[in-house]
């Protein structure tokens, strides 16, 4: 489970972000959300830290997802 689990994130991670939809950014967004938090769990066992820098990578392209998700303000 934990190869395939690093094999989907790595894939994720060199996913391209554009032209995508709203849809496609909110799948994508719940997507890194679920490998994050699985990554989280098999890292408070084994405290490897390249999945502490896998889930940081992640962390910052879900928050460019999410970023572009809500927008610019208006003012």
């Amino acid at each position: 489970m934990t190869k395939e689990l690093m094999q989907s994130a790595l894939e994720f991670e060199n996913r391209t972000l554009s032209h995508m939809s709203t849809s496609d950014r909110v799948a994508a967004s719940r997507e890194a959300k679920r490998l994050i938090l699985a990554i989280n769990e098999i890292y408070k066992k084994t405290k490897d830290s390249s999945l502490m820098d896998l889930m940081k990578r992640l962390t910052v392209k879900k928050q460019k997802i999410e970023k572009r998700l809500k927008g610019r303000p208006l003012i």
